[in-house]
């Protein structure tokens, strides 16, 4: 009797006997006879033994592909995602009835032959070879489960799906050979649930489980007789036999099996005749497949979350290694999402905002301390139709989001002035501060050399009645332009930059703002999530964590599964605990009786500032509690139009401001987040008011808001801070020295409120 190889292989005769066998029988090499074509395979008759020893008979069988299921904070199930539909079921977990169904159509002498059924391979090779063309198969079940494993492995790529199906005899002898393997190592009912696992049945749907709820709703274990075989039957031609599109054709095919399932005794002939009149009873499931269909208003959230995913290197070395598990899938995500944040933050865009408007609202929340984004959202539904996009105008280009952000006008001052308190000056530090200035020269930086105002631009604040001088306290409530020029000059330009690293304030293109004076009014584009995060940072006393959106990942692969590696937020000092407390009393002030008023929250400790920019095509409001930080952008993501005499969610605004708008989203959004949660303090610090007969225009500013006591707006409707129209960036004409105010290089210095 032949030896078995050491490496637990078949002998070259062992296998000889298993392909060729029927020649014994037939009294001829079954090579010389079947297969014609196969001396340009090296396999005639003579060398068909050793040629075939040759072939490779290691099948790689790669993990098959299942959906991913993405979950906010709390387990709630937010979207699947999936290149395939296809969840992984254990045999026992699949109807004796689909069983028995798949192997009386496919293959019904499965359980009595080996990989390959001799008889039907002489038949089909004989009829193949009179043809002159492969016109017929006797493919197995192994055999078309080896087969379907290339189709797997080549995934999307259309060339190797073609190599994978292709009629050829080299092809086919390659499956035999493969089918052996397959048959020995695995057995018959492993090869069975695999093959149910991996097939493909229409509709999207991969693999038994993932049909039955396509087709029928229901789990694959509980499918009866005639269910069973329409969907045993749908596999030969998943095209031809749909039942969605056509249910006569798929009618028929669903009793031919039932046919044959009674003649090779599975079912009784009476059973296969009460089946065959019974309606196909389709409960389609629609594919729900992408964050397109997420739940919660959550798709950009979603779509972050695979951007996420794809870009940090704890999920692989490079993109293209990322992007083969994520399509692979069979993945749990846990993320941070909060569902109570996130509602809260959708309806109040809904509220104030709406969809078919010329502008758009995008609102991010993130939690101090830990960096946890717990609620995303956007006036512009994720989708491809009118008033909806793919752009997330919470997220910078890399991750999905607009090309340069959004230019953020006055509420990059606190940076400014977090600069200044950690480079030593006081809370009160006084600066002249006149109604209009040029811009003072020269200005350290920090490559060393000074930057000078070539141009002799000259810099305006929003009301002509506020003429300093002013002390800081108040130049932040009133966002007073002059006061933050002469203070960048004084300190220079490097502390600013130093604090917007440490505070991870980038570009919405990714790169880092440049070292112009311009840009401490705001005037480069930034995401909402970039000036939520780091506003995070004075509410968590100088800590600035990194954003993180996952909590946790199980990855299944078969029926096995493992946890993945996820990435955790960096938490480091961006400041000093006492220069954080002087900015989150300094913009307590600002929604207390400043340009934010309108956003002021009443049952707890807040903080905040506005921001609007030049020809007010921007408007914001970032502003924070100390348990959750929380940034709202209200404009044109094409940056063309300017907020006069416009009406927004229904609401007609002359003019609309950072506290008009955005205020009121923030405040509404923020007080549905926190409904409920703990209500801590600010660790405040004592600022010393200016000496009341100083200062000739409070009375001023004081009557300014006892006519307009609900508007939030202090006097901000005229002149924004900046030159209309911008400039080149050069310091041209009618704008800063490298302003940039839209989504583009060079348009103005930005604005102030």
């Amino acid at each position: 009797m032949p030896k078995k190889r050491s490496g637990g292989g078949l002998s070259p005769t062992q296998q000889a006997a298993k392909f060729l066998g029927v020649s014994v029988l037939a009294g001829a090499v079954l090579a010389g006879i079947a297969l014609p074509a196969v001396g340009a395979l090296g396999l005639a008759a003579k060398g068909s033994v050793e040629g075939f020893d040759a072939l490779p008979a290691n099948l790689k069988t790669p993990p098959l592909s299942q959906r991913t299921t993405i979950l906010d904070a709390e387990g709630g199930t937010i979207a699947t995602v999936y290149s395939r539909d296809r969840t992984v079921v254990d045999l026992k977990d699949i109807s004796p009835y689909m069983q028995k169904a798949i192997v009386a159509i496919e293959d019904s002498r499965f359980y009595e032959h080996g990989a390959i059924d001799l008889k039907g391979v002489l038949r089909a090779l004989n009829k193949n070879a009179r043809s002159g063309e492969v016109s017929e198969g006797a493919s197995t079940l192994t055999q078309q489960y080896v087969k379907n494993v290339f189709v797997e492995e080549a995934g999307d790529d259309a060339t190797k799906v073609a190599q994978a199906t292709q009629q050829t005899i080299g092809r086919k002898i390659q499956e035999l050979k493969l089918a052996i393997q397959v048959e020995e190592e695995l057995g018959k009912k492993k090869i069975l649930e695999n093959y149910l696992n991996i097939t493909f049945f229409g509709q999207q749907a991969y693999g038994v489980e993932a049909a039955s709820q396509r087709y029928f709703s229901k789990h694959a274990k509980d499918l009866n007789v005639q269910e069973a075989a329409l969907l045993a039957g749908i596999v030969q031609s998943p095209s031809r036999y749909d039942p969605v599109n056509d249910e006569a054709e798929a009618t028929k095919r669903r009793n031919v099996v039932l046919n044959r399932m009674a003649q090779v005794g599975d079912i009784s002939t009476a059973e296969a005749e009460k089946a065959k009149k019974a309606p196909l009873g389709l409960k389609v499931s629609k594919p729900k497949n992408g964050c397109i269909t997420a739940v919660k208003n959550a798709s950009f959230f979603c779509d972050y979350v695979r951007e996420v995913f794809l870009s940090d290197k704890v999920f692989g070395k490079t993109r293209k290694d990322r992007a083969k598990v994520w399509n692979q899938g069979g993945l749990t995500i846990r993320t941070t999402l909060d569902p109570q944040a996130q509602a809260s933050v959708q309806q109040s865009l809904k509220d104030h905002v709406n969809q078919s408007d010329s502008v758009a609202a995008a609102s991010t929340l993130v939690e101090p301390g830990t960096g946890k984004v717990l609620a995303m959202g956007q006036t512009k539904p994720y989708g491809y139709g009118k008033n909806e996009t793919e752009i997330n105008y919470s997220v910078d280009h890399g991750m999905g989001g607009s090309n340069y952000g959004f230019p953020t006008g006055s509420t990059f001052k606190p940076f400014v002035a977090a600069a200044a308190l950690e480079e030593g000056r006081p809370a009160t530090q006084e600066y002249s501060s006149p109604y209009e200035m040029p811009y003072p020269e020269p200005v350290q930086t920090c490559s060393g050399k000074p930057w000078m105002n070539t141009a002799g631009e000259k810099v305006p604040n929003e009301s002509e009645s506020e003429v300093g001088p002013y002390r800081l306290k108040e130049a932040m409530a009133l966002s007073v332009n002059t006061y933050f020029v002469q203070m960048v000059a004084d300190i220079g330009l490097c502390p600013v930059m130093k604090m917007t690293d440490a505070l991870h304030v980038v570009q919405g293109s990714g790169d880092k703002l440049p070292e112009v004076p311009a840009v401490s009014l705001g005037s480069k584009g930034v995401a909402p999530l970039t000036m939520a995060s780091a506003y995070a940072a004075f509410a968590s006393r100088g800590m600035y964590c990194t954003p993180i959106v996952i909590e946790s990942i199980t990855q299944k692969i078969g029926n096995k599964q493992k946890s993945l590696d996820v990435p955790k937020s960096t938490c480091s000092r961006a400041m000093s605990e006492k220069t954080a407390d002087t900015v989150s009393t300094l913009l307590q002030g600002v929604v207390d009786s400043g340009t934010g008023k309108a956003a002021g929250l009443t049952d707890r400790a807040n903080a905040g500032k506005t921001g609007t920019t030049d020809e007010r095509k921007n408007a914001w409001f970032v502003g924070y509690t100390p348990n959750l930080s929380g940034a709202v952008w209200v404009g044109s993501a094409s940056q063309q139009v300017q907020m006069k005499n416009i009406t927004i969610g229904g609401q007609y605004h002359e003019l609309v401001f950072g506290g008009a708008v955005p205020g009121p989203i923030w405040k509404d959004a923020m007080t549905g987040a926190l409904a409920g949660k703990d209500s801590p303090s600010f660790n405040l610090v004592n600022i010393p008011d200016e000496d009341k007969d100083k200062d000739k225009n409070k009375d001023k500013d004081k009557d300014r808001d006892k006519e307009k006591p609900d508007d939030g707006n202090n006097g901000d409707d005229g002149f924004i801070g900046g030159l209309t129209d911008g400039g080149t960036g050069d310091g041209g004409p009618g704008g800063f020295p490298g302003g940039n105010l839209i989504q583009g290089p060079g348009n103005g210095p930005g604005g102030r409120r």
